[in-house]
């Protein structure tokens, strides 16, 4: 089984970082039968963006919030505001933190380091579900 590809749609969250590892890894009931392999995690939006980070300290993501805000404050004189205060520094944020993350992948296990996980940033105040694109490969 050299390649699958799933979509799924994780629920809405509110702003900030949420470790999403174990919602992909529910989508991925294939993963075990990879010895060896890339799992490639894209999302489908323009103001939330995806990492892998910290995921035994919460405050590793408070932190993260409020340097992005520092990076990206909505009192900017911003020319796109028509979706409203939060939406032009969330694109600025996506476009600086990434659309996608790849993980390599180990006897059927996603190989995160220890202290690692997947990570939804969501910039928005008010988001709708995000939709992911799981691409694994391997052998």
């Amino acid at each position: 089984m050299p390649w699958v590809q799933k979509e799924i749609t994780l629920p809405p969250f509110r702003r900030g970082c949420h470790l999403i590892t174990d919602l992909v890894l529910a989508s991925l009931a294939d993963l075990k039968q990879f010895r060896v392999g890339l799992l490639h995690v894209f999302i489908q939006h323009t103001s939330a963006s995806l990492a892998i980070n910290e995921n035994a300290d919460h405050d590793v993501l408070a932190d993260m919030e409020m340097a992005l805000n520092k990076i990206a404050p909505e009192d900017l004189p911003y020319v796109h505001t028509i979706e409203g205060p939060d939406d032009m520094p969330a694109h600025v944020k996506a476009a600086l933190v990434g659309s996608s993350v790849s993980v390599p992948v180990a006897e059927g296990k996603l190989a995160l380091g220890t202290w690692q996980g997947i990570y939804l940033l969501e910039h928005r105040n008010r988001a709708t579900g995000r939709r992911l694109v799981l691409t694994l490969q391997g052998e």
